[in-house]
């Protein structure tokens, strides 16, 4: 025991959890001191929103569920109490789960209030009044590009496309972004920029990789942040050299088990320990899509059942918390901090009027292994570790306390645990550190575990499901209820010129390939429901505006989305502008298992129906038989869908589901 004048005061706080005396183990000694000056400064922790389409599900939840959500993520002192939000500024374009609308469809067309990410931003900055506000875009319209699969050959096109987000984002929504992403133009980005008054508004870049660093050394006017993504914790001498702050600007990206939260644990510490990032952003902010698309539950906490209300508050919640309750942007990390002996890492940061928060982390190799990049081998054990107060924190006498332990073997784990205040002797205090735990030791006061009821019970997508569109000439998000575009967009649309029953739509109004890193499909989709749906029946309304090669269909059992929707198989039911119809089991269209003629054209409202049950399938046309008793082997199961043969202008309306 090296400071057994303080026995009763530490025992006290650690001793609860633990089999072995203090003194059992070996103990190392860290400084934490301030005397010879301090290091970089703290930029905070956040979630991101899109890359694409992540919090598709929340913004359909009823109250109070969905501003429960929102305060777990952002009110200060209550749950994450996130100081960055980033969002992805919408591209039409597939990006990972699904796709997000543009504020620029076409080149002299501009709406800034299509999506959610507005709404988003304003629930944010409501809870967190200095939240960090932050763009991205991952893809682009088509026009962008100039019909080539790259948005950067026309940089003065490009950069003023993402200039009008931000000045829309103050016109339409008083919302100040902050700093916006970009990889090849940033120089460009910066002219413009200052060229329209938005000096203050910071460039991260590559927002990617590291590789611009040395671009940065001999023009350091590039950008304000050297933002990577999904660092393995550490940097490159270059990033170093620019004295610019670094990023972590796109992290984690795990499902958000207990081992997820390891994983966000470890790398919130060691990007700075290691890395000198002085910010961390999750992807994704919350896991509020369809958990069968690409990287499910990749959230800081699930929201993924708009129709139950359920959701749920995931391990990294807690663990951002350990954090983000206990230092704000603009406080300043301590040249002393680093790793522990027996593995694990401190680091320790002060706002400079005598406060400090220190974050100790002891998470094992196989409890924090992140998606990405691979994790080398590595041990942490048991420990005893006193740290001796200097500087102008030795006079601190008490310290609040707060701890997560994981419990992988007994597996009860207890998260952001207010403990008992640490009494200081002399400077010093010694904690018995196991493995897989999480501590905050904090002259602040104000750390909160915040708490909603219970959300309601989680339940599957009602079996019976009905959407007509019928919604007010503004509503005040342009998606439909539960639908998750795909590949194109699909809006609510008030057809002014027929005031008859179809006067209130969902239209696909992309009509140009956008600009995407993903995989777009060559039709256009919109996927909803269980995906676990076996038998059902399928009926939508359509209306082609297409008159020539113009296409629309109804799908059951659709298998794949996000960034493999190209691949999709299901049972696909097609009508077309010439008068024909086939049926596939392909979003291709190349596997035809029916074929003939329909009679349909554009410009006329058609009502199709699909029943599949077993491994048959039929199909109506405007309530009559068109073709039955088709064999449908595979896929078993799958969502609904809608889409369109081309990027081309459509129409949808009274949607029905019914499933077994």
């Amino acid at each position: 025991w090296p400071c057994s004048g303080m026995a009763h005061a530490v025992l006290a706080v650690v001793v609860v959890s633990l089999s072995l005396p203090l003194g059992f183990y070996s103990s190392q000694s860290y400084v934490l001191d301030d005397k010879q000056g301090l290091g970089r400064v703290f930029d905070g922790i956040g979630g991101l929103s899109g890359g694409g389409a992540t919090s598709r599900l929340l913004v359909n939840y009823a109250e109070p569920y969905r501003s429960q959500i929102l305060d777990y993520l952002f009110k200060p002192d209550f749950g994450a109490s996130l100081h960055i939000l980033k969002v992805e500024i919408g591209g039409d374009a597939q990006t990972t789960d699904g796709t997000e609308p543009s504020h620029m469809h076409y080149e002299n067309d501009e709406n800034y209030f299509r999506g959610y990410e507005w709404w988003l931003m304003k629930e944010a900055k409501k809870r967190n009044p200095n939240i960090t506000l932050i763009g991205l875009p991952w893809a682009f319209p088509g026009w962008v590009g100039h019909g080539k699969n790259w948005p950067y050959d026309f940089p003065d096109i490009t950069a003023a496309y993402v200039v009008n987000w931000i000045l829309g984002a103050k016109q339409y929504h008083d919302l100040d972004i902050q700093y916006v992403g970009h990889v090849f133009i940033a120089k460009v980005l910066r002219s413009t920029l200052d060229k329209v008054g938005l000096t203050v508004v910071g460039v991260i870049a590559a927002d990617s990789n590291w590789s611009i660093s040395s671009s940065m050394i001999s023009d350091p006017y590039l950008l304000d942040v050297i933002g990577a993504h999904y660092p393995g914790t550490t940097t490159v001498s270059d990033a170093l050299k620019t004295q610019k702050k670094l990023w972590s600007s796109e992290d984690y990206s795990t499902f958000n088990d207990e081992v997820g939260g390891g994983c966000w644990a470890r790398i919130l510490n060691q990007n700075y320990v290691n890395g000198h990032m002085t910010a961390t952003i999750s992807w994704n902010l919350v896991a509020s899509y369809y958990e069968k698309l690409p990287f499910g539950r990749d959230g800081l906490m699930t929201a993924e059942e708009p129709w139950s209300g359920n959701y749920v508050v995931e391990s990294p919640v807690w663990i951002t918390a350990h954090t983000t309750q206990f230092s704000q942007p603009g406080w300043t990390y301590l040249q002393t901090v680093g790793q522990l002996a027996q593995g694990g890492s401190y680091i320790a940061l002060t706002d400079g009027k005598g406060n400090l928060t220190v974050v100790i982390e002891t998470m094992t190799h196989d409890h924090s292994v992140c998606i990405r990049p691979p994790l080398p081998v590595f041990n942490v054990t048991s420990q005893n570790a006193t740290f001796l107060l200097k500087g102008s924190f030795a006079s601190i006498k008490e310290l609040q306390v707060w701890r997560s332990q994981f419990n992988f073997r007994t597996k009860n784990p207890s998260f952001f645990e207010k403990l008992t205040p640490l009494k200081l002797l002399d400077g010093s205090f010694t904690l018995n550190l196991v493995e897989d735990e999480v501590y905050t030791l904090t002259t602040i006061t104000t750390g909160r575990k915040g708490s909603h009821p219970d959300p309601p019970p989680s339940a599957r997508f009602p079996k019976i499901y009905k959407d007509n569109f019928n919604v007010r000439k503004y509503p005040p998000f342009s998606e439909a209820p539960n639908f998750a575009d795909q590949t194109g967009v699909f809006e609510n649309y008030v057809n002014m010129t027929d005031p008859g029953p179809h006067t209130f739509t969902l239209r696909q109004v992309i009509t140009e390939r956008p600009v995407t890193w993903a995989t777009d499909a060559d039709q256009t989709i919109s996927v909803i429901g269980d995906y676990q749906w076996h038998n059902l029946m399928v009926t939508c309304d359509v209306f082609m505006e297409n008159t020539k090669t113009g296409g629309v269909f109804i799908a059951a059992r659709v298998d794949k989305g996000g960034q493999s929707v190209r691949s999709a198989k299901g049972i696909f039911f097609w009508v077309f502008a010439d008068g024909t119809y086939k049926v596939t089991s392909d979003l291709a269209g190349q596997t035809v298992l029916e074929e003939g003629q329909s009679g349909t054209q554009a410009y006329g409202w058609h009502t199709l129906s699909l029943t599949v049950k077993g491994q048959s399938a039929l199909g109506l046309l405007d309530g009559n038989p068109l073709w039955n008793n088709t064999v449908v082997p595979s896929p078993k199961n799958g969502w609904a869908a809608i889409g369109t043969h081309s990027f081309e202008l459509a129409q949808f309306d009274n949607f029905v589901v019914v499933a077994e």
